[in-house]
């Protein structure tokens, strides 16, 4: 039976107040991260700008955790986003796939009414380690 670990990194933001979960999971032979916003791990605030600029840290976020885990952006299987804008969905795309490269994984966008105060995209993953 695999083993469950938890997986925590300094280079991607903490739990917020303490809230009961993990910045990721690993299980067997995949890695399941936690939705990530766009806050900077050494400010613990929402990066300024919009649609372009939160994506970006999201996706660095998840590569810092993941690399933690021992996988990293190459390895990716499942995404999900979340917009609370359908309308950015083609500025959001162009940071993405800058990050997830020529073989993308397999994925799920959804608009949704509200995120985290500010937050404007959030993004979870599953990789392969």
């Amino acid at each position: 039976m695999a083993d469950k670990t938890v997986i925590r990194t300094a280079a991607a933001p903490a739990p917020s107040q303490g809230a009961p979960y993990s910045q990721a999971i690993r299980f067997g032979d995949f890695v399941f991260t936690a939705g990530q916003i766009a806050v900077d791990p050494a400010t613990g605030a929402l990066v300024p700008g919009g649609i372009r600029e939160q994506t970006e840290r999201v996706m660095l976020n998840l590569r810092a955790i993941l690399e933690a885990a021992g996988s990293g952006m190459d390895k990716l299987v499942k995404t999900t986003v979340f917009l609370t804008n359908r309308d950015d969905w083609a500025a959001m795309n162009e940071v993405y796939v800058r990050h997830v490269g020529a073989r993308p994984p397999a994925r799920s966008a959804v608009e949704v009414s509200r995120l985290a105060p500010g937050a404007v995209v959030e993004i979870e993953a599953v990789a392969h380690l």
